[in-house]
């Protein structure tokens, strides 16, 4: 065990680390095993966030981390725009086969989430000849200009740093429990297209299948349906932004697989390499081969280490079942979530996808007014307990659950009563 402490590093880390970097719990990690973190004085967490939902698959599972010792062996980086390696071809023709469409497809690679997102972007503009998309309130999609442009929450992602690039249009997401029904958000698109830019304009609609930052709402089936037919009507390319829905967290591998039609392009990033950054795109061919060659890529753009763990969190998800995993994680989940909430009338809604889980809080149950304060309180109380919780929502009223697949049943019971005792203790 380290004789550093947390607060002494958290001195080191203000003096040297700019504040806009922010940190949620002020914790330093030394190790981690499957669903455990040990920090730097020797006390052990169990992790409900994944690295924000990163590691469905485990902190450190063996067989990935096999993975990549062997390709340290072998080589670490090449370019693959100048020498190229057999694992990303591989990667992307088992992306490529994973991706819900009956079409031909191509994957491109990228590093991480936002790179995902701008490219979809790019590659929309190139296939269309146009450049205006449209995204959804409560988006997330990023951290770079584009993608800061998409998102749908000013502070603290954008705040202080001025407009963001133009030609990028808000529509309403659905949401029943916020009043907002699957007529109102497509009444908002048309609005758009009335008020502020013709459909020839519009490239792409961007839409996280369940939002991530944005509260963990669920975009309805029948919602996506109509979504599928406005854009084939006027000739835009829907993106599926799911880098956070991706690689399993839902039940499926991948969430449009549940959502009843396809998307043109889908952004994938976060657990699909567990633990190593990559990220990327696929889509249909004819739009991802509309760039000609040099227009995609980037230096370390699908790095070799991270392709060999990425095809090995495939063979984890065949080997160990993780999907059958992910549905029993979130129903065990959500059954101890909602006996919690028939005690308090704080909790005003539980809701999942598979083994994406939020927590909803208001103040005496009523859903016009939210309760951050509750959720502060509630992951602050779970960390002293030695349980990590996320929140998220636009107004940061939404625990949120994103516990690795392979979390033994006990540890998943151990959060459970965990959060109960928080819960107990807010009451």
């Amino acid at each position: 065990m380290s004789n550093k402490t947390n607060a002494s590093l958290m001195k080191r880390r203000e003096a040297a680390v700019p504040r806009g970097v922010g940190q949620i719990h002020p914790i330093f990690a030394e190790s981690a095993k499957n669903a455990t973190v040990t920090d730097v004085e020797g006390r052990e967490f169990i992790d409900f966030a994944g690295g924000i939902a990163v590691l469905n698959t485990g902190h450190l599972h063996p067989k990935i981390i096999a993975a990549v010792q062997d390709q340290l062996t072998k080589l670490t980086h090449t370019c693959f725009q100048v020498l190229a390696y057999e694992p990303y071809v591989e990667l992307c023709e088992k992306i490529n086969a994973k991706v819900p469409g009956n079409f031909d497809k191509k994957t491109l690679l990228v590093t991480t989430g936002s790179e995902a997102v701008e490219n979809a972007v790019k590659i929309a503009r190139a296939a269309t000849g146009r450049a205006g998309v449209i995204a959804f309130t409560g988006a997330y999609h990023g951290r770079t200009m584009m993608t800061l442009g998409l998102t749908g929450k000013v502070v603290p992602y954008s705040a202080g740093m001025g407009l963001m690039p133009g030609g990028i249009f808000r529509a309403l997401f659905p949401c029943e429990l916020h009043g907002i029904t699957v007529d109102d958000s497509i009444a908002s698109i048309e609005r758009i297209f009335k008020n502020d830019a013709e459909p020839k304009d519009i490239a792409a609609i961007i839409i996280e299948p369940v939002q991530g930052e944005g509260g963990f709402y669920v975009a309805p089936k029948a919602f996506m349906a109509r979504l599928r037919e406005l854009c084939d009507k006027h000739g835009i390319l829907l993106i599926a932004d799911e880098v956070q829905t991706g690689a399993g967290r839902t039940g499926t591998f991948f969430a449009m697989e549940q959502m009843g039609v396809t998307a043109d392009l889908t952004t994938f990033a976060k657990s699909i390499a567990g633990g190593f950054p990559l990220a990327g795109v696929c889509g249909k061919a004819e739009y991802m081969d509309a760039i000609a060659p040099g227009g995609l890529g980037g230096t370390y753009a699908g790095s070799p280490i991270a392709c060999a763990a990425a095809l090995a969190v495939l063979e984890v998800f065949e080997e160990e079942h993780l999907l059958d995993r992910c549905k029993e994680v979130g129903e065990r989940l959500v059954t101890g979530l909602k006996a919690i909430q028939a005690k308090y009338p704080v909790i005003g809604d539980v809701r999942a996808l598979g083994a994406m889980i939020a927590v909803e809080l208001f103040e005496g149950g009523d859903s016009h007014k939210p309760n951050p304060t509750a959720v502060a309180q509630v992951v602050a109380k779970a960390r002293d307990k030695g349980l990590i919780l996320l929140s998220c929502g636009t107004y940061g009223n939404v625990l949120r659950v994103l516990v690795p697949l392979t979390s033994p049943n006990e540890q998943l019971d151990q959060g459970l009563a965990i959060i109960e005792e928080c819960f107990a203790e807010l009451a």
